[in-house]
């Protein structure tokens, strides 16, 4: 399962830590191709309705219809839709995956993705401060070092109670090796070191995913059978160890 994996730790809308000891050879390759943050203009979608339209394909239309619609802005992610659910969708981007991901850099990335309320409250703040870190040109330890100091001080916190995002996309890139969108799928945040307690990764699970470091949420993927637009999506690859 090395493109599966490959492909979970890029979908991780927090801290889901890097599956590449499985795969030394992709995984050298991978870091030699994004050692570094890109222009920031190569993280960017140049149509504005472009981004709001890939965003809400993220979840169902009679959720993401009236979700709140965040694009990417020139210091980080601005509200280009007021909502009213408390949903928000929004395109994430590579600086979402793991911290070790040899692909955090990789400016393809294009993750739509729509948060529930919960995930709103503990898991958004997160994803937009450490946007913003990076487009005010935080290096990666440096992106470490604040992480660490926001869950000390407690700006960042623990995964709420429910927390869940849907990737229902048809149109992201979730990766070099999914080469698009992978599967549609939900995506559970968890507090850290919960994942054993959800059977996932096990041989025959539906549940998908692992943990991470201590400052890194568990995030389990679960695919489903249907993308935002009612369409059947294929079946998930067997895991192959």
């Amino acid at each position: 399962m090395l493109n599966q994996r490959r492909t979970l730790s890029l979908l991780s809308s927090a801290f889901l830590a890097a599956l590449s000891s499985s795969a030394p050879a992709l995984s050298q390759t991978l870091r030699a191709t994004y050692p570094e943050m890109a222009p920031a203009e190569q993280y960017r979608i140049a149509n504005r309705d472009d981004e709001i339209a890939l965003a809400r394909s993220a979840a169902p239309p009679s959720i993401s219809g009236d979700a709140q619609v965040l694009v990417l802005g020139s210091h980080g992610y601005e509200t280009a839709v007021n909502g009213k659910n408390g949903f928000v969708c929004f395109v994430q981007r590579s600086w979402a995956a793991g911290f070790d991901d040899p692909a955090f850099w990789n400016p393809k990335i294009r993750g739509p993705n729509c948060f529930n309320p919960s995930a709103v409250r503990t898991e958004l703040p997160q994803n937009l401060k450490r946007t913003e870190w990076v487009l005010a040109g935080a290096t990666k330890q440096q992106l470490i070092d604040k992480t660490k100091a926001a869950f000390a001080n407690q700006t960042f916190k623990a995964p709420g109670a429910g927390a869940f995002s849907f990737m229902l996309s048809k149109d992201g890139y979730l990766g070099d090796d999914a080469g698009g969108p992978w599967l549609p799928h939900v995506m559970l945040f968890l507090p850290h070191g919960q994942a054993a307690d959800w059977g996932a990764d096990k041989e025959g699970s539906p549940i998908m995913g692992q943990d991470g470091s201590a400052i890194e949420s568990t995030v389990l993927f679960i695919p489903v059978r249907s993308w935002s637009d009612g369409s059947l999506a294929p079946p998930p690859k067997k895991h192959v160890m």
